[in-house]
């Protein structure tokens, strides 16, 4: 399964009383859609799916699904603390025709390499289902270290990492020590451009929810070899990506949906609303994003 092009890292839209807003959601997906994005990654962090019942995360997989056309690629995030959960949550998007789903180590647990190891064997063999590896170890509190993916590099099964280590070293010693075997997906949006010069040929994005547009020009522009104009457009996309990686990273992404005339409503709790200055400094940094050519 070759992964490409600009994947959106979903936010889950909810509505004044805090459900889950469909209509809103086909809104954002058809215009997702029609900025070119290449398909679709719902219930990650970005979908505040630690925040659902298991219930409305699969109502969430099963309207993706049913939105998604031939073609688009369909990755499932089935996290969980457990690796019970992680494997009931799996069976289940592979039940609803999902290609893959995406992996991070579960959380609170803080397991050691033996027990990552034995946790993602597990899942593959009670489902059988492709893995794009996620390394984020800023929100996770451990990173997805080289000797455990040296563990678990020939696996045609394990087919990614998304890594948001925010570490470019880390980016060039994936693409070069696994290369042909784990596909480098670039999660550090402040860099996507480096990641993409060291071979990440996709990209699952959160900002894609409120950039798609300018994203995926990004990424065609690149793609096209015309690395001049893909330098540009990215320090113009710099300024609102950094300020994303500041803080309440979620809570910027719904807001920069309201700023593109998308409303998908406010987190759920504990997350809290940005303040009268948050928003000011975003909104100041998506300015040239929303006009974007």
């Amino acid at each position: 399964m070759k992964l490409t092009g600009v994947m959106p890292a979903l936010v889950t839209p909810f509505d004044t009383n805090g459900n889950i807003d469909f209509k809103a959601f086909e809104t954002h997906l058809t215009n997702l859609r029609a900025a070119g994005v290449s398909g679709w990654v719902p219930c990650g962090s970005s979908g505040e799916y630690n925040l659902m019942s298991d219930e409305e995360r699969v109502e969430v997989l099963k309207f993706v699904k049913d939105f998604a056309r031939e073609g688009e690629m369909l990755i499932a995030g089935t996290n969980a603390p457990h690796t019970k959960g992680v494997i009931a949550n799996t069976l289940k998007a592979k039940e609803l025709g999902y290609q893959a789903v995406l992996l991070a180590t579960p959380f609170y647990t803080k397991p050691t390499d033996a027990e990552l190891l034995n946790h993602f064997r597990a899942v593959l063999d009670a489902t059988d289902m492709n893995i794009v590896l996620y390394s984020y170890p800023d929100k996770d509190g451990i990173e997805i270290s080289f000797d455990l993916m040296d563990e678990l590099a020939d696996d045609p099964r394990i087919i990614g990492i998304k890594e948001s280590s925010g570490s470019l070293q880390r980016a060039i010693g994936i693409a070069t020590r696994y290369q042909d075997r784990i596909q480098l997906v670039s999660g550090s949006d402040d860099i996507a451009l480096d990641f993409m010069l060291w071979g990440a040929d996709s990209w699952i994005c959160g900002p894609a929810n409120c950039m798609a547009k300018a994203v995926c020009d990004l990424d065609r522009t690149y793609r096209a070899g015309d690395l001049a104009a893909a330098k540009a457009k990215m320090a113009t996309l710099y300024k609102a990506m950094n300020i994303l990686e500041s803080g309440k990273f979620v809570q910027k992404l719904k807001y920069g949906c309201e700023l593109q005339g998308t409303p998908v409503g406010e987190c759920r709790m504990p997350l809290g609303p940005l303040t009268d200055a948050e928003k000011a400094a975003f909104r100041q940094a998506m300015e040239p994003i929303l006009n974007w050519a």
